[in-house]
């Protein structure tokens, strides 16, 4: 397997362990309120991160939402990842039964895995890491 693919298969695992180092350093818990005051204001940046988040959310439907355009362009341009994803994957399971190059089969099997990792990656690692803590 490719050195890249395995890299970005594993980044997300990375990027907690080393998060997870500086917080057993730190201790973890961040800035502590000292009183009622300092209390209420990191409540409020809380909820400001929330609402920011929900915003974020919103604005990226508002993107996708494309007017003045025929509703069959819709459904192409909405078809265009799982496509995609179907032609990358029907190509790695014939590049199992055709000889073809090194090269190309491993070309091949690369863009598998990223295929892969993006229907299934994000999702599994997150319920793995539920499972964990």
């Amino acid at each position: 397997m490719d050195p890249i693919t395995i890299l970005t298969a594993l980044l997300p695992a990375a990027t907690d362990g080393v998060r997870a180092l500086i917080n057993k350093f730190t201790g973890g818990a961040g800035a502590k309120p000292m009183n009622v005051d300092e209390a209420v204001k990191l409540s409020e940046a809380e909820t400001a991160s929330k609402n920011a988040d929900v915003e974020r959310l919103k604005a990226l439907h508002e993107i996708d939402q494309v007017e003045n355009v025929s509703p069959w362009v819709n459904n192409i341009r909405a078809l265009q990842r799982p496509l995609a994803v179907l032609v990358i994957l029907c190509t790695w399971v014939a590049s199992c039964y055709i000889v073809m190059p090194v090269e190309l089969a491993n070309g091949i099997a690369n863009m598998a895995s990223s295929v892969v990792f993006y229907l299934f990656g994000e999702r599994g690692y997150m319920k793995a890491k539920q499972m964990v803590q």
